[in-house]
């Protein structure tokens, strides 16, 4: 080998030593390694999926580029960050680009198993899953993921797969981990199950209105002004007695009339489309 190979190939070996000792030292002192670079692309991706809506109908093209930059990220077998957000990401384009029944059925589809990967990885990597920062969301999102994919199949087939006992799980310990993540997520993905569950002998008999209503409004307490919190608590409360029907109504009177929140744009035009659904189908009178 010349000296200057040597000396070429002896500086490169040091700056790799810099860098990996660089990234322990951040690592150990509790700061955030750098940024991936795929990962930060497909979030500016996500920040975008509002451009170009129409109404409460997202852009297929603005949320699939940050479904492609997610599967990218989520190439690296370790990590969860970026298979939570393909599963979120996956949610959206199934629930707001005008997909028929099967393209939203595939898309939920692969975001229950990005989810699932992301909890395997969890159990993976320490017993302290409530230090983990992904942990909440991997969870609430993989929750989310079976619980939109169990209204689209059959009753037996959500049935065989354990369906709402996952959601059930799930959703229980995202309210153990962080109880306000996304705004009372956890009670709000509770609550719904209770609430639409199916009562199954051996399956789900342990749904319940009760415990329907009790997490919902413990979701509308963590966030009162979050549209779907409010939204899945007035249409249990629409199944209930004169009283319970009155505040329901009263609910998405409310809901209609307020201004969407500009990070969650589609999100909330959708959930308004639907709570005018609501009140036209209660009252009898378009809203």
């Amino acid at each position: 080998m010349s000296e200057r190979v040597r000396v070429v190939t002896t500086r490169s070996l040091l700056l790799t030593a810099v860098l990996i000792g660089s990234t322990r030292a951040l690592l150990a002192a509790g700061a955030a390694p750098p940024a991936n670079p795929v990962l930060a692309a497909a979030d500016a991706a996500w920040a975008r999926r509002a451009e170009d809506r129409s109404g409460a109908r997202a852009s297929a093209r603005r949320i699939s580029e940050a479904v492609a930059r997610y599967e990218e990220a989520a190439k690296d077998p370790d990590a969860v960050e970026p298979r939570w957000k393909l599963a979120r990401a996956l949610f959206f384009e199934a629930k707001f680009t005008g997909l028929d029944r099967e393209g939203e059925r595939a898309r939920l589809e692969k975001a229950r198993r990005a989810g699932e990967e992301a909890i395997a990885i969890l159990g993976r990597r320490s017993a302290a899953v409530p230090a983990d920062a992904d942990a909440a969301p991997a969870y609430f999102w993989t929750a989310v993921a079976w619980g939109e994919w169990g209204q689209i199949v059959s009753r037996a087939r959500a049935a065989k797969a354990g369906t709402a006992s996952k959601i059930r799980d799930y959703s229980t310990k995202v309210i153990a981990l962080d109880p306000e993540f996304e705004e009372g997520g956890g009670y709000r993905v509770l609550g719904r199950l209770h609430d639409r569950a199916p009562r199954i002998p051996l399956v789900t008999g342990w749904v319940s209105r009760r415990e329907a209503l009790r997490n919902l409004r413990s979701a509308v307490r963590v966030a009162p002004r979050n549209f779907v919190n409010r939204h899945f608590l007035a249409e249990a409360l629409a199944r209930g007695t004169p009283a319970e029907k009155a505040e329901a109504i009263r609910i998405e009177r409310e809901l209609v009339a307020e201004p969407p929140t500009p990070e969650r744009l589609v999100e909330d035009l959708a959930i308004q489309e639907d709570a005018k659904r609501d009140l036209t189908a209660w009252t009898g009178r378009p809203s």
